[in-house]
């Protein structure tokens, strides 16, 4: 199963105190805007997704169809092949896509300690 580039989505109480927190750490903003209240930040392969009053706890993303530079993957298991294998192993999705659809869709799970998994494809 390639699930595609994987981050950490994190819920942070203040977007500038954390931007300035992970730069320290040698993290460069990625994508995303300070308007937005979310930023995608870089230190080489590893990505850390920073993101105020958007949702609760912290999330494991993952995102099939790209790299971790965004770049889209040319061979990637669609995110509809992957909830139909997570199904058919018995995992519970709190969310699913839509079968029939085809392009962006994303579907959400958690794992055996709660923590939450999202899939998000974009493309």
């Amino acid at each position: 199963m390639k699930l595609g580039a994987f981050s950490i989505s994190l819920n942070v109480k203040n977007l500038e105190t954390s931007k300035q927190f992970y730069e320290n750490l040698g993290f460069k903003v990625f994508a995303g805007s300070m308007k937005q209240n979310y930023l995608i930040l870089k230190n080489e392969n590893a990505l850390i997704g920073i993101f105020q009053g958007m949702f609760e706890g912290n999330i494991l993303t993952f995102n099939p169809g790209w790299d971790e530079n965004a770049n889209n993957i040319e061979k990637f298991d669609d995110v509809r092949e992957i909830q139909q294998l997570l199904k058919n192993t018995g995992i519970k999705l709190m969310s699913e896509a839509d079968e029939k659809t085809s392009g962006p869709a994303s579907i959400m799970l958690t794992d055996p300690d709660g923590n939450t998994i999202l899939i998000d494809q974009h493309r």
